[in-house]
């Protein structure tokens, strides 16, 4: 039996209250690889934005290994992955969208907004329920974008010196 986005949805309302109460937030699930033996990827980050680590991973895929094993929600063999989300991190949440305003992301849309569905530029917070963007095109014109949130497929923040810059500052903290 194929794995499916209702087990992933199934997984999370099993884990979520846990990985929270830990003091976690799910950034992520995924199932990636073969089907015969596909990987369940857990991204997570702690709840005070401190940065995640081996500790952390460690803490939660026990947990997590232990709610799994007695619910069962995948119908195969599967191998659990925990993770952070990285510097250059998936956005999933309109909270994450707001909380990294002024760094650069890509986002991709399901449906075209002005001939685009692909976006990459400076995050502008939210206008509501719309994600605000600011593109660069060749042409060195800038353009606003009020991308509706609902319309996201994927969107993730884009590496740079001043995303790393950030990144060190509160490690370092």
């Amino acid at each position: 039996m194929p794995v499916t986005e209702h087990h992933l949805g199934e997984v999370e309302r099993l884990i979520g209250p846990s990985v929270e109460a830990m003091g976690f937030r799910l950034v992520q699930l995924a199932l990636r690889g073969e089907a015969e033996m596909p990987t369940l990827q857990v991204m997570a980050e702690p709840l005070d934005q401190s940065e995640m680590n081996v500790d952390h991973c460690a803490e939660l895929s026990r947990a997590i290994s232990a709610i799994l094993d007695v619910e069962d929600p995948i119908p195969t063999a599967y191998a659990l992955e925990v993770s952070s989300p990285g510097v250059d991190r998936p956005l999933v949440s309109l909270d994450d969208f707001e909380r990294f305003s002024d760094f650069e992301a890509r986002i991709e849309v399901d449906e075209a907004i002005g001939n685009r569905r692909r976006f990459v530029g400076r995050l502008g917070g939210l206008d509501g329920d719309k994600v605000n963007i600011s593109v660069t095109d060749s042409d060195d014109s800038i353009n606003q974008f009020a991308i509706p949130f609902a319309t996201i497929v994927r969107a993730k923040l884009v590496l740079t010196d001043d995303l790393i810059r950030d990144t060190l500052k509160k490690r370092k903290n």
